[in-house]
C-alpha cells in the first residue's frame, strides 16, 4: 500500500480542466476573472464548485459567514487535514489566485478516489469567503470569522461602496448556511498557491515552502480642505489636500526604502469634487504597509502617521485615519513546513523557503491549527492582474507536492 501510494500524481488535465471551468464564470473576455465576494458570480461559482464536492461523494457543508466546506471521511473519526484557498476575485483577478489550493484540494479527493484510498483521517477541502477583501473590508473575513478574530456580527455589518452589507449580500445571493463559523477544525491546514511575486519565476526552483506571511495594515484616510477656484487663489491661500495626499505618498516611499524588508502602497486616491480648475476639498486615500516584522511595522506606521498630521497642519487640513486591516506577521508551523519540503523531494522538485507577502486564508488559521502553504512560480510575477498564469507544469507540480503532503499529515 505504502508503494502504491508512493507512485500516486495528480491527474493533470483534470486539474486544468476545473481551473478553466471555474475561470468562465465572471470571465471578463481578456483571459482574467471578476468573481467579487458575494456577487451574483460568486453565487455562481460556489454552486459550481459545491456540484464538483458532491460529485466526489464529499459531506458538503456552509457555515453562517458563507465559507463552504467539503468532506473526505476517513477510517476514523477525529479533525481533518484541511486544503484550502477561496474562489472569490478582485475587479480585475486572474484565474489562479485563490481557485488553485480550492481545486487543487478536490484534485487530491479526487486521486484518492480513483485509488481507492480512505486516509486515516478526514480531508477537508474548504473555500473561505471574501478573501480578497476587494468588495468588503477587512479581506480574509471568512477565515477571519472561521478562526474566531472577528465576529459574525462584526462582518456582517461590513458595507461595500455602494452601501450594501455583506448580511445582506449573503442572503441576496443564498450562500449562508446552518454551520457556526469555527466548528470545523483541522489538525492540520495547507494552502496551495501561486506566488504572486517574481521570485520563483525569476529565481527558481519550483516550489515555495512558505514559513510565513508578513504583517499587513491597511488604512483609509479622509483628508478636508477647502475648494477654490485654480486660476484666482493664490498658493500661499489654498488648504489643499490634493497636496498633503500627494506628500504622504512620497514619504512612503522613503519610509519603504529606509526600513528593512518594507512596502508601502497608496492603492487609490480620489479627489472631489475632481474637476480640473478646482481646487480639492476632500482627498480619500489607502495605504498599505506590510513587513515580516511587527516591530519595523510599527516603525513604518508611527513615523507616516506623525509626518501625515505635521503636514496637514501645514496647510490648514483636517485628516481622519480609519483601520480597515491589521494582521499581525504570522510564522507557520516548522513540522509543516518540513513536510512541504519533504513532499517536494519525493516528487523530484527542489524547493525554497520563502515568506509570503500577500495575506492569506492560512494565517488565520494558523491561529487554530499548524498551518503552512506552497508556492508556485506566476510568469512575471503578475497576479491581481488578467495576465496572471502559471504553467500548466508548474500547477502540477505543485499539486503532486500537496497531494503528497496531505496523504503524510492524514495518515500520520
Amino acid at each position: 500500500m505504502s508503494e502504491m501510494r508512493s507512485n500516486l500524481r495528480v491527474d493533470g488535465p483534470r486539474l486544468l480542466n476545473r481551473l478553466a471551468d471555474l475561470g468562465t464564470i465572471g470571465d471578463t473576455g481578456d483571459g482574467g476573472a471578476r468573481r467579487l465576494a458575494l456577487s451574483e458570480e460568486d453565487r455562481q461559482g460556489r454552486d459550481w464548485l459545491k456540484g464538483q464536492m458532491q460529485a466526489l461523494g464529499m459531506k458538503v457543508e456552509t457555515d453562517k459567514i458563507g465559507n463552504i466546506f467539503g468532506t473526505l471521511l476517513g477510517r476514523e473519526d477525529g479533525p481533518p487535514v484541511m486544503l484550502g484557498s477561496h474562489i472569490d476575485t478582485v475587479g480585475t483577478g486572474g484565474c489562479y489566485d485563490g481557485a488553485l489550493g480550492v481545486l487543487a484540494g478536490l484534485e487530491v479527493v479526487a486521486v484518492l478516489r480513483d485509488a481507492g484510498i480512505t486516509p486515516r483521517y478526514p480531508v477537508c477541502v474548504a473555500a473561505f469567503t471574501n478573501e480578497e477583501g476587494a468588495r468588503f473590508q477587512p479581506d480574509m473575513m471568512g477565515s477571519c470569522v472561521h478562526a474566531g478574530i472577528l465576529t459574525l456580527e462584526e462582518a456582517y455589518a461590513a458595507r461595500d461602496a455602494a452601501g450594501v452589507s455583506v448580511g445582506d449580500a449573503i442572503h441576496a445571493i443564498d450562500a449562508i448556511g446552518d454551520l457556526n463559523p469555527g466548528t470545523i477544525k483541522p489538525r492540520a491546514y495547507l494552502e496551495l498557491h501561486i506566488e504572486q511575486g517574481p521570485i520563483l519565476d525569476s529565481e527558481g526552483p519550483v516550489i515555495g515552502a512558505v514559513t510565513g506571511v508578513q504583517g499587513i495594515r491597511w488604512f483609509e484616510i479622509t483628508l478636508e480642505g477647502e475648494s477654490n477656484h485654480a486660476g484666482t487663489t493664490p498658493i500661499s491661500y489654498r488648504r489643499d489636500p490634493g497636496l498633503v495626499a500627494s506628500a504622504l505618498n512620497v514619504e512612503a516611499r522613503k519610509v519603504a526604502d529606509s526600513i528593512p524588508d518594507q512596502r508601502c502602497t497608496v492603492g487609490r486616491m480620489e479627489f472631489t469634487p475632481g474637476q480640473i480648475n478646482v481646487v480639492p476639498r476632500r482627498v480619500t486615500m489607502t495605504l498599505d504597509l506590510r513587513n515580516p516584522s511587527d516591530a519595523h511595522l510599527d516603525a513604518a506606521e508611527r513615523h507616516l502617521k506623525d509626518f501625515l498630521t505635521a503636514t496637514a497642519k501645514e496647510h490648514g487640513v483636517s485628516i481622519a485615519i480609519q483601520e480597515t486591516a491589521r494582521f499581525a506577521a504570522t510564522p507557520f508551523d516548522e513540522r509543516l513546513v518540513a513536510t512541504v519540503e519533504g513532499a517536494a523531494k519525493e516528487m523530484g522538485h527542489a524547493s525554497r523557503r520563502m515568506v509570503s507577502g500577500a495575506g492569506h486564508d492560512a494565517q488565520l488559521i494558523a491561529a487554530l491549527a499548524p498551518s503552512a502553504m506552497i508556492f508556485v512560480p506566476s510568469v512575471d510575477g503578475l497576479s491581481h492582474n488578467p495576465r496572471e498564469f502559471t504553467k500548466p507544469e508548474h500547477i502540477v507540480a505543485g499539486g503532486d507536492v500537496l497531494l503528497a503532503a496531505t496523504l503524510r499529515l492524514a495518515d500520520s
